[in-house]
């Protein structure tokens, strides 16, 4: 056998053995992205290794096409009954696991089960909660401790008592805007009406201070409150594909850090304005909330090593997710 044949064929068998490799390989990659909830479940299969029924997705985004619509709860409620998965679904998006139930007494589980308390943090969610992600912290001493001060100082029935007054005269306010605007354009968007009555309501049970919406003040607080909701809400790529995160591409970072600079400076005044008022004595906003939660967290500065970073954001996690709900 010639010198040149061996070559041929020694070339030949590499190319051959190449190939056998790239196929091997890409027969391997449709296997994890075919798998049942996608290729973020596939990822951790070896850790949870009983699988849960999910669509598999499109490689490399997941199912990333159902937060395309405008209706996605419904998409998941058809692709759960599709694969037979109404009680608990597994999908990916880019790198990110989910779980969704379409049956009210699991999702009731889900919502009590400490299993489901850590969840990743979003980007907006840790730039615009001080870096702490308070909403989003992982289940134990840190949440708990957090749990206990806002169930005993910010929603106690005791707390609740204090701003009943207030409250009442929120509520007849109210109806006097929906009077003067039916009397004057013969319409009303009520979606407004209660949305600046209940920002007041939350504004003295937090920081003890009532506004009017159509001075500049209010008119402030209601744009960092609009603009924080929205962050929160809109879906950030970042938050799915780590590869894009340094890009910032919708830009959500760098709104998220504005916003965080302007919130910095609205509540760091009023944490001085309400030691300035501890220092004169008691001001007619503390009688009607028989102290605000910025005086609790005042009264715990020292106890609990707070300094006013740590306030700043407390308040503001408080106030935005006691709005929300």
């Amino acid at each position: 056998m010639s010198p040149e044949y061996h070559l041929l064929f020694f070339e030949y068998g590499l190319v051959s053995f190449e190939s056998f490799l790239w196929v091997v390989f890409f027969m391997a990659i449709f296997a994890v992205w075919l798998s049942p909830g996608g290729l973020a479940w596939a990822r951790a299969r070896a850790k949870a290794p009983k699988s849960i029924a999910g669509p598999p997705g499109y490689p490399l985004i997941g199912s990333l096409t159902v937060f395309v619509g405008s209706t996605p709860h419904r998409v998941l409620a058809k692709l759960a009954t599709a694969f037979r998965a109404v009680p608990l679904m597994a999908f990916s998006v880019g790198l990110t696991r989910f779980v969704i139930s379409s049956e009210p007494e699991t999702a009731k589980e889900i919502l009590s089960s400490p299993a489901f308390a850590d969840r990743p943090v979003k980007e907006s969610a840790y730039e615009l909660l001080f870096h702490r992600a308070m909403g989003f912290a992982p289940y134990g001493d840190y949440w708990r401790n957090l749990r206990r001060i806002s169930a005993t100082h910010l929603f106690s029935p005791r707390r609740i008592a204090g701003i009943e007054s207030f409250r009442r005269e929120v509520g007849l306010k109210m109806v006097e805007q929906v009077k003067s605007l039916m009397a004057g354009n013969g319409e009303v968007k009520v979606k407004k009406v209660l949305h600046f009555a209940s920002l007041n309501n939350v504004m003295m049970s937090v920081f003890g201070k009532r506004y009017d919406f159509g001075e500049s003040e209010g008119l402030l607080l209601e744009e960092l409150v609009s603009e924080g909701y929205e962050l929160l809400g809109i879906f950030n790529w970042s938050d799915h594909f780590p590869l894009l995160g340094w890009l910032d591409l919708q830009g959500v970072r760098k709104r998220c850090r504005s916003l965080v600079s302007k919130v910095n400076v609205f509540v760091e005044k009023i944490i001085q304005e309400h030691r300035l008022k501890r220092t004169a004595g008691v001001s007619d906003d503390h009688k009607i909330c028989v102290g605000d939660f910025v005086d609790v967290l005042l009264d715990l500065e020292k106890e609990a090593k707070l300094n006013d970073s740590d306030m700043i954001a407390v308040l503001w996690v408080c106030f935005i997710f006691s709005h929300a709900s």
